[in-house]
């Protein structure tokens, strides 16, 4: 791989200071300064930090360099292969492969926290970490919003010089991505390795036989086009023990899109700052979330909402709706497109859920009507993006070197992304001629698999050798540059259900960012959850929590819309 320098002209090296002292086995933070001549052969000093994680290099014709030598990266579920599920291979092989292409050892530390965790945890390491010891992270993941509340911190470094002259730039197919998240003055402090991705409804294919046999005018999921149809389609489920809907949340006010996963009660409401007519507006505020909150009071009241729903987390919510205990589960979920259609209909046959029906156990509903006339369909998220943080320094140099070795392989078209795309080879996939078989014991579920030599697939995965690896991080399909070695897994499922999605969906309103916005975003959220559990407990009328946030939160509201509109 070409390594980039940057562009200044060395007539001596002197190293005026360094602290890469190491105490007790804990690295402190190191820096480095170094005299130079830029290219009008006037001398300066230059401030090199964090050399405690890596080395400043100077070749024969007086470039500097910076190498990095441990690169600490903060991860959420995103990165499906965890500790227990071939986190290590995946590390071992990336070390690898990083390491021939850049021409120098990098080892690869992954803090991996909980999804729930994640935004609180990511603030405490960027407040309170020290680089060096891995508490302060190089570059990580960040959800739209939680990135719009970043970039104008200093936190972040611009990337756009690096991103614009990445070696990938030539198979990127859609570029539209990355320049979307670009400020008005050029700046790009995040990069999109994929587009969003979006949520669908699902809703178990037997469950819907059984209702559809009883209602006139249901036949298939089609005809339930309407409000009105989706709830008397729960209804029919929903006896004190059985529900039709469950959800991680209500709503989820840390999380845009926030609607997604009870789209059908929340219809054109966005709860949260979104432009409107050209205008930043507070959609808490406005009728259409009042109605929503109503709807989902009555749905409540009505028995229709697993009243798991407002504790739950994404993880507690699925392991429900595919639980071997069907007695005590629900008929529909909204949950993520793609790929967890194939995640999903897996985890209901390993708990023998409706095995008869293959992988025709669960059927996507188009979007309602309502949904429809507001926002269009189903909401496409803004993309998640990696970040790399800013040391500081007034210059480029570790900064540009973690986006090469980070980045730049993560979407070098063969050997890195596909371990980023499918995980470690011979743990996750490979390509070798072999045979093996899943739920060998039962002869109800039990699958042969054989492949030649030379063709790509999937394995069982680490933790489950009774499930099929689906990809690690990168989704093949959802990708900015795709892969250049052909290694294509072929699922029909999620090839279905990326198609549904695509076609059925409409792009997010655009993240905000400003200043207050930023640091009041987490109580916001607090109060905003609060009175939305209150309001579906029947504690509060939805009027009221409206006017109790107005009263608690109007002055503040007032003050991220000013700074919102006048950014404009």
């Amino acid at each position: 791989m070409k390594k980039r320098i940057v562009s200044i002209l060395l007539s001596s090296v002197l190293v005026v200071s360094s602290m890469t002292a190491c105490t007790g086995g804990e690295t402190e933070t190191g820096s480095t300064t170094v005299e130079v001549k830029d290219e009008e052969g006037n001398t300066q000093q230059i401030e090199v930090k964090d050399t405690a994680t890596g080395e400043v290099k100077v070749d024969d014709q007086g470039d500097v360099t910076y190498e990095v030598k441990d690169l600490y990266i903060v991860v959420d579920g995103t990165l499906t292969a965890t500790a227990d599920n071939g986190q290590a291979e995946f590390v071992a092989q990336w070390e690898e492969a990083v390491g021939k292409k850049l021409g120098h050892e990098v080892k690869l530390h992954i803090n991996q926290l909980d999804h729930s965790e994640y935004p609180a945890t990511v603030s405490r390491l960027l407040t309170t970490g020290e680089p060096g010891d891995g508490s302060f992270p190089d570059a990580m993941i960040m959800s739209a919003s939680m990135f719009r509340q970043y970039q104008t911190t200093g936190y972040l470094w611009d990337l756009a010089k690096a991103y614009d002259n990445a070696e990938f730039q030539s198979r990127v197919t859609l570029p539209e991505v990355n320049l979307g998240i670009r400020s008005s003055d050029g700046k790009q402090y995040g990069f999109a390795p994929t587009y969003g991705n979006g949520c669908v409804t699902y809703v178990k294919a037997s469950w819907f036989a059984k209702y559809a046999e009883a209602t006139e005018g249901i036949n298939t999921i089609e005809d339930v086009d309407t409000y009105e149809k989706y709830y008397d389609m729960l209804k029919f489920f929903s006896d004190g023990k059985t529900y039709g809907v469950v959800a991680a949340g209500y709503g989820k006010f840390d999380e845009a899109p926030f609607i997604n996963y009870m789209p059908e009660f929340w219809q054109g409401a966005y709860p949260s700052f979104y432009q409107k007519d050209g205008k930043w507006v507070d959609g808490f505020q406005e009728q259409a979330t009042i109605d929503a909150l109503k709807r989902l009071q009555t749905a409540a009241a009505d028995g229709l909402i697993d009243p798991d729903t407002e504790e739950f987390g994404t993880k507690q919510a699925r392991e429900k709706f595919f639980s071997n205990d069907q007695s005590t589960s629900e008929m529909v979920f909204t949950y993520w497109a793609g790929t967890w259609l194939r995640t999903l209909t897996n985890n209901m046959d390993k708990n023998d859920v409706d095995s008869d029906l293959g992988d025709d156990r669960l059927l996507q509903l188009p979007p309602i009507k309502e949904i429809k006339d507001t926002w269009g369909g189903y909401i496409n998220r803004e993309a998640p993006v990696w970040v790399i943080t800013d040391d500081g320094d007034d210059n480029d140099l570790r900064e540009q070197a973690i986006f090469d070795a980070l980045f730049e392989t993560m979407l070098d078209g063969d050997e890195v992304q596909t371990l980023w795309t499918y995980g470690a080879k011979g743990v996750h996939w490979d390509t070798k001629a072999e045979s093996f078989v899943t739920n060998p014991d039962d002869p109800e579920k039990k699958k042969e698999y054989n492949y030649e030599e030379g063709e790509f697939h999937l394995l069982p995965s680490p933790n489950d050798p009774n499930s099929i690896w689906k990809k690690n991080h990168l989704d093949s399909v959802l990708v900015i540059a795709p892969l250049t070695n052909g290694f294509v897994d072929d699922d029909p499922l999620v090839t279905k259900g990326n198609q549904f999605f695509t076609s059925n969906c409409v792009d997010a309103p655009v993240a905000p960012s400003s200043e207050t916005l930023t640091d009041k975003q987490a109580d916001l959220v607090t109060k905003k959850t609060t009175l939305m559990n209150e309001v579906v407990n029947g504690k509060k009328t939805a009027e009221e929590a409206i006017a109790e946030y107005q009263a608690e939160y109007g002055e503040v509201v007032d003050k991220i819309l000013e700074e919102l509109n006048s950014a404009e």
